[in-house]
């Protein structure tokens, strides 16, 4: 089992490796650089920038030099524990993102446990009682979910809360008091206060689709002669139920985790904008639009980290409630 455990954490530091690569490639792909995009806002605004001011930025920034340069520079300064200057804010891009990360990890995680705390039991109502009225509901409710945009239904949210209930501040994760205050109980208390509302927005989409997940697995194990056999000798529904068929289903319910951290982070770019969220996507969403190499460079491997982490938790909970998978390591070790 050790083993097996080295192998997933070295493959994890190669997938962050390519992806650092590939992210990094994709972010040049677009004709300019960020020096073109800060020229066109300057022009925009009526100011000219001379082809040698232009010139003496690019130099400033490094983007006179060679891809492979560039990234190799990039690689050199993570290696240190610096992500590089966001060229947009001249700042360091850990600077930049300094807290946002930790409340965007915050927000995924209650997003991730809103998801499992209602997709398990509600896929394993639904799987049980088939074609009930209770399991047309919640059907109905999960393509509501999967086909309405998180963005959209924070607007709603929104909306609803200021033409009917007078509210008005129900965005962002702190209170006004909170904003720039640093850190304290009161604050992470305040904090916690403030997350069901994004929690639930980010998490209903991939709820839903879980839910179809745990529904359509269950169903699978249901219809195997093994549940009829466990009946048969006498032990009750609910019990056959829980410790066969469930278990057995949990398998690709407990492997989506691995693309669950970076949906709800990909998903939460606009849902932050429109909920105030300080969180990293619309600093990755702004990075972006200016080409800022290094921090969008940064959220994006920062995102590859949390689809390898993600996947590796998977694999750990896919090793405790399934013994097959640790009966077939042991014998290839």
């Amino acid at each position: 089992m050790l083993d097996y455990i080295i192998r997933r954490f070295l493959a994890g530091i190669l997938t962050i490796w390519a992806a650092s690569v590939i992210s990094f490639v994709v972010i040049q792909l677009p004709p300019g650089d960020y020096v073109t995009a800060y020229i066109a806002n300057l022009q925009a605004t009526g100011t000219v920038l001379s082809a040698e001011e232009a010139q003496a930025l690019r130099i400033q920034y490094g983007l006179d030099q060679p891809i492979y340069v560039q990234y190799l520079k990039w690689m050199g300064l993570m290696m240190r524990g610096n992500f590089g200057m966001a060229m947009e804010y001249n700042r360091p891009v850990r600077e930049v993102i300094g807290d946002r990360m930790t409340t965007t990890v915050v927000v995924s995680v209650a997003a991730i446990i809103f998801i499992w705390v209602l997709a398990l039991p509600i896929g394993i109502y639904s799987a049980v009682n088939q074609y009930s009225i209770g399991d047309y509901i919640f059907t109905f409710i999960g393509f509501i979910g999967i086909a309405v945009p998180n963005f959209m239904l924070a607007l709603l949210v929104l909306y609803v809360s200021f033409k009917y209930f007078n509210v008005q501040n129900i965005g962002g994760l702190f209170s006004p008091e909170y904003l720039q205050a640093p850190w304290s109980w009161a604050k992470v208390w305040d904090m916690i206060k403030h997350l069901p509302l994004p929690a639930i927005i980010l998490g209903l989409a991939g709820m839903a689709e879980v839910v179809r997940i745990m529904r359509a697995n269950l169903l699978d194990e249901l219809r195997k002669p093994y549940v009829v056999t466990a009946q048969a000798k006498g032990l009750s529904r609910t019990r056959v139920i829980l410790k066969y068929p469930v278990r057995a289903a949990l398998n690709p319910f407990a492997s989506t985790i691995g693309y669950l951290f970076p949906f709800v982070v990909s998903g939460s770019i606009i849902v932050s904008l429109v909920l105030s969220l300080p969180t990293v996507g619309p600093l990755l969403f702004k990075a972006l639009i200016a080409q800022d190499l290094f921090l969008a460079g940064t959220i994006l491997l920062l995102l590859s980290v949390l689809t390898v982490v993600g996947t590796f938790v998977s694999d750990l909970i896919l090793m405790w409630i399934d013994p097959r998978i640790r009966h077939g390591m042991e014998g290839h070790s």
